[in-house]
């Protein structure tokens, strides 16, 4: 087949055409359809890509042993996985993240990091006692992580316990510390009662552990265990109570205050000064004296001696001394009664008890007449005292002081023509807000408390309308409407530019050129008759210029008609034949 020279932009063609080229050119539809066909598996395959899963991460820092279980896991599932991190994490569809989890862990899958005490279920024959020691370290290790993974917000943990070897010297002997490495999950924190108990918990488990030897990191390397004395001031707890007892009095204070004033009217803030310290108070009082007739006895003692008569019979043994008693004799003068007839009174000269010769004398002769006489009494009483011992514990935790401020906004009134206009409380009305305030927070004065109430108007008040309208193009829900519209879009135009910079010219370059009408068997205004498919299916030229150009192409039309009929008889003959086929 000759080589057939087109008009205008067309291409060479000829028969040294490929038979795909030859078969394009006979069938001027095909590009059409093989283009339709490119442009649809191309926007296919971009819409597969565009929706291509979110790979999150399902596992990290996993044994050997674990991830080749939960990859044959996986397959099984035929849940598509990759990896990345060199290996070091398992990556899956992130919204099958939650549902393969649940199934692995219903498998047992991944197995705990760490082993626990079950070591100890295979020892061998004849294992050393360094051994043991080290399997029964290994299984307490084990076993206080996987308690520790227990928490929720803990992803992994790691035991480090430092026991030393027991010493038969006290003084040799050293306390055991440990060390506890925390990996949490991503986007999640642990409190500081959180590592009070963890470490509490390690402490409890080890023999003789104080909590102070008990370190606890987190992945970061940040120090979560740190001292806890009472010397550090204030900790976690006791600030969190602070504020709590401030939201207590805001909220009992604004409470009772908006019923009068309004919701939004109304502001309270306090501060109170908490009094942490914890005091032991101990007395020891003693009452004066009492009443002895009132008062009770302890212990009492009494002793008596009483001794009449001569003395005990004395000097150096022998006869002298072991003679009978000489026979007493009444005296010549004896001594009156006391209340005898001529006994003179008592102080005169010769009465009993007067100081004198004759009394002297009497008082002699009546000692020696009855002989020696001794008496004696001792008496000690103990009384019990009146002791009080009292022994006070204040609890910390108490208020101290309490300073509130309260700001309370105007009153809105509307007037007779409808307009609503801000006034500001009387002061009755600020002095009932202050009284129903003090009882709210429980004022008292020698506490030491403050109260400040302030009438004023708000920046915005309640006439003010709500607040300026968000933009359209800041509005989430509009945004989310625009993504989605705009990927639509994004499709189309990467679909026109495929028609138009790669299906369109591959179409212009491959196809045949349109048959033209050949003078057989046809009149001259047949002949004279354009065909229609030739028309230019470029852009639209000038009008001046489109006359021109309709003739000349007209022309070309006819010379390679001609050419055509000259050179392939065979190809004109089977286009003829296809038009009266078609005419029937």
């Amino acid at each position: 087949m000759s080589t057939a020279v087109p008009t205008g932009d067309m291409p060479a063609s000829g028969n040294g055409l490929p038979p795909i080229l030859e078969r394009m050119r006979a069938q001027p539809k095909l590009p059409l359809i093989v283009g339709g066909a490119a442009i649809v598996a191309a926007a296919a395959a971009f819409m597969l890509w565009s929706r291509a899963p979110d790979y999150k991460v399902l596992y990290t820092n996993v044994s050997d042993r674990d991830g080749g279980a939960i990859i044959a896991s996986l397959q099984q599932m035929n849940v598509p996985y990759k990896f990345a991190e060199g290996g070091g994490a398992i990556l899956i569809a992130g919204d099958k993240v939650a549902e393969t989890r649940l199934k692995l862990a219903a498998q047992g899958l991944p197995k705990a990091g760490g082993v626990g005490f079950e070591l100890m279920d295979n020892q061998k024959f004849g294992t050393s006692q360094f051994a043991e020691q080290v399997n029964y370290q290994r299984g307490l290790e084990g076993e206080l992580a996987r308690s520790i993974e227990s928490i929720g917000t803990i992803e992994a943990a790691r035991v480090h316990l430092a026991l030393p070897k027991p010493s038969l010297f006290v003084r040799d002997q050293k306390k055991p510390s440990a060390s506890v490495i925390l990996t949490l999950l991503r986007g999640r924190s642990i409190d500081e009662g959180q590592v009070s108990a963890i470490v509490h918990m390690v402490s409890s488990s080890v023999p003789d552990l104080d909590a102070k030897s008990v370190t606890v990191v987190d992945q970061r390397g940040n120090l979560l265990s740190s001292a806890r004395g009472t010397d550090r001031g204030l900790d976690v707890s006791q600030l969190k109570y602070a504020q709590e007892i401030e939201a207590g009095y805001i909220r009992r204070i604004e409470a009772i205050l908006q019923p009068l004033v309004g919701a939004s009217n109304v502001r309270a803030q306090v501060a109170a000064d908490i009094d942490f310290a914890v005091v032991e108070h101990t007395d020891e009082k003693y009452t004066p004296n009492q009443d002895p007739k009132q008062a009770a006895v302890r212990s009492q003692q009494s002793s008596e001696s009483a001794q009449n008569g001569g003395g005990a019979p004395g000097g150096v043994p022998g006869a002298l001394s072991n003679q009978p008693p000489v026979n007493p004799t009444a005296p010549i003068v004896g001594p009156r009664a006391p209340n005898a007839p001529g006994t003179p009174p008592p102080g005169t000269p010769g009465a009993p008890g007067a100081v004198g010769t004759a009394g002297a004398a009497a008082a002699t002769t009546s000692t020696a007449s009855t002989g020696p006489s001794s008496t004696r009494k001792d008496t000690t009483t103990n009384y019990e005292l009146d002791r009080t011992i009292r022994h006070v514990q204040q609890a910390a935790g108490g208020v101290k002081r309490l300073s509130v401020a309260v700001v309370v906004n105007n009153r809105d009134s509307v007037d007779a023509a409808g307009k609503t206009t801000s006034r500001a409380l009387t002061p009755a009305e600020v002095e009932q807000i202050r009284n129903l305030a003090k009882e709210a927070m429980g004022f008292s004065t020698e506490r030491g408390d403050s109260l400040n109430v302030v009438n004023s108007a708000f920046a915005r008040d309640a006439d003010s309308g709500p607040g300026p309208e968000v933009p359209f193009w800041k509005d989430r829900d509009n945004i989310e409407i625009g993504k989605s519209v705009g990927q639509y879009l994004l499709y189309a135009l990467i679909a026109l530019f495929a028609w138009l910079a790669v299906v369109r010219p591959l179409m212009r370059r491959h196809a045949p050129p349109p048959p033209a009408p050949l003078p057989v068997a046809s009149t001259d205004a047949d002949a004279d008759t354009p065909p229609p498919a030739v028309a230019d299916a470029n852009a639209p030229t000038p009008e001046e210029s489109l006359r021109e150009r309709e003739a000349n192409r007209k022309k070309a039309d006819m010379d390679y008609a001609h050419q055509i009929a000259d050179k392939d008889p065979k190809l004109v003959a089977a286009l003829i034949q296809h038009w009266m086929n078609s005419d029937e």
